[in-house]
């Protein structure tokens, strides 16, 4: 027996350490924040609505008592003033940076700092949820990178438009939603990223009812869904649920307050008040619609690249294009199993109702690479491919990862360093 237990402990020490050091996360994240920041000698800084307005806040004013530069379309008149249409979340996500300008210490919207700093936290909480499952450091390492730099959000994010930002900081927000409510329960945190998530990009909000149900899995259940063992779950955690609602109530009352004081409606966000917005021929059936869908679908999983005569010859559709041919990597995620299948098909579902409103819109999301606004599903994405991965990365695995980051090196390249895209 003795002889047993000396080769176990013997075979436990020549495993693989298969845990990251702080040290280590905060290198890889840091080096990742690196790379976004320089990735754009040009970022659109001028494209700068959520920042503006945030400025504009804090002198105390929620309009602009004259029209905003040309290229700033979606600021919209009405009662005198012009306002922009972003929601509110956007806006506070913008009040250090405008600080900072009240401050004197920056004149522009820190567009290349925010992108790096978007990419280096979603890069720390894939890394510290990836140190929950029994695979190897090269394993986390690669799939943290591959969502950062295999996947179209490195091209969009580094564009460092409002639109773009939003977006980076609503993945970040979904990053650490998950973590604090999946991984390590802290409901408070849990809720503030999900308010930062969602007061970006509302159909974030559609992920609420999934988060809370992981809030009530308290350990203390039987692993029964019936009905009545759910109810008494939130019975028992409601003290939890509250503290993660909290921040996202006040966030949600303050956002319909805002709507009101802009636009005299709780519920009216200004958008089809984009002078001609509505006459666009994407809009035909209105701007949400589930006519959309299929077209939608399209655009994300199948459009194809174009061919062009001149070098380099194949390039991006410039308002989308597959995430599949630019990622496919991301096809594992379809892989048999999982350590957790709730928390799978639960990811799953999370990702089908955010993408039905998504796909509901008639315009897939203006200049971009991939599909701009599945940014928002990445943070569920990351999960299901945890869950679905064995320990170590297989050679098919290898190939995809690397085929995504040059695909993605390539497009980054094309739209930040080239004029190629504009032909």
């Amino acid at each position: 027996m003795g002889a047993k237990k000396a080769e176990k402990k013997s075979s436990n020490q020549n495993e693989p350490d298969r845990s990251l050091t702080n040290l280590q996360i905060a290198t890889i994240s840091l080096t990742a924040g690196i790379v976004y920041f320089f990735s754009n000698p040009s970022p659109g800084h001028y494209y700068d609505y959520t920042f503006r307005v945030a400025g504009n806040l804090l002198r105390g004013s929620l309009g602009f008592n004259s029209p905003q530069p040309s290229w700033l379309n979606e600021f919209v008149p009405f009662g005198g003033y012009y306002y922009s249409v972003f929601p509110l979340g956007s806006v506070l996500t913008m009040i250090p940076a405008a600080l900072f300008k009240a401050a004197g210490l920056i004149n522009d919207m820190p567009s290349a700092f925010l992108a790096g700093l978007c990419a280096a936290s979603s890069a720390v909480f894939m890394l510290l949820i990836a140190g929950h499952y029994p695979v190897t450091i090269s394993r986390k390492i690669l799939m943290t990178l591959g969502i950062l730099f295999g996947t179209f959000s490195w091209t969009n994010l580094t564009m460092g438009g409002a639109w773009q930002l939003a977006l980076g900081f609503a993945m970040l927000g979904g990053f650490g939603a998950i973590y604090f409510t999946v991984f390590r329960r802290m409901p408070l945190l849990a809720g503030a990223f999900f308010a930062l998530a969602f007061g970006n990009r509302t159909e974030v909000l559609l992920a609420a009812p999934i988060l809370i149900y992981f809030l009530t899995r308290d350990g203390s259940d039987n692993g029964s869904n019936s009905l009545g063992d759910f109810v008494e779950r939130i019975r028992r955690n409601i003290k939890p649920i509250a503290a993660f609602c909290v921040v996202p109530f006040m966030l949600g009352v303050a956002t319909l307050i805002y709507n009101f004081a802009r636009f005299n409606s709780f519920t009216d966000f200004g958008y089809a008040r984009i002078p001609g917005v509505l006459q666009e021929p994407w809009y035909r059936y209105g701007i949400f619609s589930i006519w959309y869908i299929p077209g939608q679908m399209w655009e994300m999983f199948i459009k194809p690249w174009e061919y062009k005569p001149v070098f380099p010859y194949l390039k991006p559709n410039g308002f989308s294009s597959s995430i599949i041919w630019s990622s496919p990597f991301i096809l594992f995620s379809l892989r048999f199993g999982a350590r957790n299948a709730t928390l799978k098909y639960l990811s799953w579902a999370a990702i089908l109702i955010m993408c039905i409103i998504l796909w509901m819109h008639g315009n897939s999301g203006g200049w971009q690479f991939g599909y701009r606004y599945s940014m928002v599903c990445l943070p569920w994405l990351f999960v299901i491919l945890l869950e679905g991965s064995p320990t170590k990365i297989s050679p098919l695995e290898w190939a995809a990862y690397i085929f995504s980051f040059l695909v993605n090196l390539y497009a980054t390249w094309l739209f930040h360093w080239t004029d190629y895209m504009k032909q």
